[in-house]
């Protein structure tokens, strides 16, 4: 299984970005995704998941701001980004699991500038 991000790049406050998270070498539908980051010197976190049935979780610092989706004919997951702010500068990774398996992609890099 590979997971290939991409979207990240340097914002203003305010602004937005998609980011997007292509998988191959898996049933990609039956799977549960999700974006986490990671700033210098803090733990991973989760940021957004999308169950295989469409169902979707979000950290209460994104609420309101960030969207994730899927498109399960393209085996793509998405992370909508708006109205950002500096403190969403990291690293982003898309995950995907399926049964006891996790998969990382390389990770994509969001710097939001004040």
């Amino acid at each position: 299984v590979q997971l290939q991000a991409s979207g990240g790049g340097l914002v203003q406050a305010g602004g937005s970005l998609r980011l997007s998270c292509v998988a191959s070498g898996t049933i990609f539908s039956s799977s549960t995704l999700g974006w986490y980051r990671q700033a210098p010197g803090n733990q991973r976190e989760l940021v957004a998941s999308i169950s295989s049935g469409g169902t979707t979780n979000y950290a209460d610092s994104v609420k309101g701001r960030f969207t994730i989706s899927r498109d399960n004919a393209k085996n793509t997951e998405y992370l909508q980004m708006n109205r950002l702010k500096p403190e969403d500068t990291a690293v982003y990774y898309c995950n995907l699991r399926m049964g006891l398996n996790v998969y990382w992609g390389q990770g994509t890099l969001v710097t939001v500038s004040s």
